[in-house]
């Protein structure tokens, strides 16, 4: 289960860390599958596996993965995602992190889009998930802490359906959950 308290990134070491593409991948590999060596993520990803150990471990020394120790054996190390509730800064002051927050939120975006696109263009493939899947687009009148609570509501829920990969239900598979709200742009804020 995710830590309750967000995790707001506003080192600009740990979003350099969590910017740079391969990174992206590979915790997002793990988050999705479970745990993983680097030798088996340099075979999906066509990398050296040097490279992938290197980045595995920058991903471990800003927190966003860790060793599982129970799987590990001798030089066979094993990594996992930690369950972690991770936001990006709202309004950073520092254009160094800005920038770094603005690469990570616009590959976050870029995946999703990706991820939706393959499900959209395949939906016959997915079978009973295509029927259970559910695409909504609403909106509602909220004042600016009741979006920030609305947000906060949103990411509660979310975490209470949070499962780890093996500990999954039989017949489960990753399903992606995007969430987005923000003020509706009115003709006048186009310009």
């Amino acid at each position: 289960m995710p830590e309750s308290r967000p995790r707001v990134l506003s080192d600009v070491d740990a979003l350099k860390a969590l910017a740079h593409p391969l990174r992206q991948q590979l915790l997002t590999w793990l988050q999705r599958h479970g745990p993983a060596t680097s030798a088996d993520l340099a075979a999906t990803f066509s990398e050296d596996r040097g490279a992938t150990s290197y980045h595995l471990r920058y991903l471990a020394r800003f927190g966003f993965i860790e060793e599982d120790a129970e799987r590990s054996s001798g030089r066979r190390k094993y990594w996992r995602a930690i369950p972690q509730d991770v936001r990006l800064p709202r309004r950073p002051v520092d254009p160094e992190i800005a920038l770094a927050a603005q690469e990570i939120g616009r590959q976050w975006m870029e995946r999703a889009d990706r991820d939706l696109t393959a499900y959209l263009s395949n939906r016959e493939g997915f079978g009973e998930f295509a029927t259970a899947a559910m695409h909504s687009f609403g909106g509602t009148m909220l004042t600016p802490e009741e979006l920030a609570q609305f947000g906060e509501e949103y990411i509660a829920f979310l975490s209470s359906w949070h499962r780890e990969p093996d500990q999954a239900s039989p017949g489960s598979r990753h399903v992606s959950v995007v969430f987005h709200a923000f003020p509706t742009p009115e003709r006048d804020d186009a310009s």
